[in-house]
């Protein structure tokens, strides 16, 4: 499961251009007024070849009592209890102020890792930045200026040092983790009471039983498992309750933690945009898939055509995954549904031969070569297995970076079809020869 990061601080210290910087995305809106975010942001980052969660909060008002500052407070205090590491922003233009005392008595009650980061201090020295800060009693500040990315680097060394470290997942020896996603009240808790033959967890209709993510062992056909039944993931504008707004974390969580994921449609609703955006992070975080529409018994025939053609439609790009049309409440369909997971797990750990896969892209290339970039037409040589769970295709050679994705998704369809990849996402990556006599002095 990856590590929780927690950006606290003061309204209009830098949370939200940290964040950005982190994750490497402009997620978070950035403006010189303080309050701007109010909700909270999650993304992921990299820490090396460390992947983590990181969470961007409101500004922390310890005073505030009421109105739209003390909810951002609330969030801020679930984001803390939520964490493994918080990042506490100060203002190192500003200097320290009571709320900073007030804020680090709470980390300090908290009894979470902390790391106290000064921020804005481009143009200072570090001990001129940091000398204030060392009465707060967190420790040795951390200087850096999120805008320029100044001491970014060494202040997210220290943290991975500071995060826990959990082993890797293995292939052998360990559960199959199954983590059962989507919207809610599509009937995930219901699917996990089928599969384990008991009530074991609270099935109601209505959204938001499911707060968090419950994990069961079991066994299906001398087979062990762990499932995963995760809180559903709403509309952003959807989610009210803090409570449930970090829901949210523990649900990507989930998903990042599984080894397969179940994504539970309801056939009496139509396909959302909401549906492909968890599809979207499903496939983002590599894991490997298996659609389940549920519901399926009550429908006439007509809707059933019509719930074909819209996952057809809006979730063409998981055209990869195999798609089930189940019953949780009369176990229908499950079954099968079981055996694509299998099929699913053992695709994201697949080995691929070096020959196999070299001869495999000379066989595409003689089929249909990559088209010409300007004068040079790219030459793949030869290609090898980078990685496990999702697989990951190398292929060497000159002038790849002028291959279209077009062609790389023709090379992706040929590599399923051969290795009987189904059910995982597929990485190909390409990696072009420096000649070392290219060089002009």
């Amino acid at each position: 499961m990856k590590p929780v990061i927690a950006l606290v601080g003061r309204p209009n210290v830098g949370k939200s251009t940290l964040f950005n910087r982190l994750t490497r995305t402009r997620d978070a809106l950035v403006a010189n007024q303080p309050g701007l975010t109010r909700d909270r942001h999650y993304g992921v980052g990299r820490i090396g070849s460390r992947d983590y969660l990181v969470i961007d909060t409101g500004g922390l008002e310890p005073v505030a009592k009421d109105g739209i500052y003390a909810e951002m407070a609330k969030q801020s205090r679930q984001a803390i209890l939520e964490s493994d590491l918080v990042l506490f922003i100060v203002d190192g233009r500003a200097g320290i102020t009571a709320h900073d005392h007030v804020i680090a008595d709470e980390l300090r009650k908290s009894k979470r890792e902390v790391i106290l980061v000064v921020n804005k201090t481009e143009g200072y020295t570090h001990a001129v930045a940091a000398a204030d800060f060392y009465e707060l009693g967190l420790g040795e500040p951390e200087t850096i200026s999120a805008s320029h990315g100044d001491g970014v680097r060494q202040l997210m060394d220290m943290a991975c040092e500071r995060l826990p470290q959990l082993p890797e997942d293995e292939e052998g020896g360990k559960r199959i983790k199954v983590a059962i996603a989507g919207r809610p009240n599509v009937g995930k808790s219901t699917m996990v009471n089928t599969l384990l033959g008991e009530e074991r967890v609270i099935a109601f209709d209505m959204p938001g039983t499911t707060r968090d993510s419950i994990y069961i062992d079991f066994e299906r056909g001398d087979k062990p498992y762990t499932l995963i039944d995760t809180a559903g993931l709403r509309k952003r504008g959807k989610v009210f309750e803090s409570v449930e707004k970090f829901s949210v974390i523990k649900t990507l969580q989930a998903i990042e933690d599984a080894n397969v994921v179940i994504l539970m449609l309801d056939a009496q609703q139509d396909i959302s945009d909401q549906d492909a955006s968890i599809a979207g992070f499903i496939v983002e975080a590599g894991r490997s898939l298996v659609l389940a529409v549920n519901k399926w018994d009550s429908l006439d025939e007509y809707r059933k055509d019509r719930v074909k053609t819209e996952v057809n439609r809006k979730l063409a790009f998981l055209g990869y995954a195999k798609l089930h049309f189940v019953s949780a409440t009369k176990a229908f369909g499950i079954g099968a549904m079981m055996r694509s997971v299998d099929e699913a797990h053992a695709a994201a750990f697949a080995k691929l031969p070096t020959p196999k896969l070299t001869r495999l892209i000379q066989e595409c290339v003689e089929h249909q070569q990559p088209p010409r970039k300007g004068i040079f037409r790219p030459k793949m040589r030869y290609a090898h297995q980078g990685g496990q769970n999702p697989p990951i295709v190398v292929i060497h050679g000159t002038a790849l970076d002028g291959i279209p994705d077009s062609y790389k998704r023709f090379l992706e369809t040929r590599i399923r079809e051969r290795f009987n990849l189904t059910g995982t996402p597929l990485r190909v990556e390409f990696r072009s020869t420096v000649n070392p006599f290219d060089k002009k002095d």
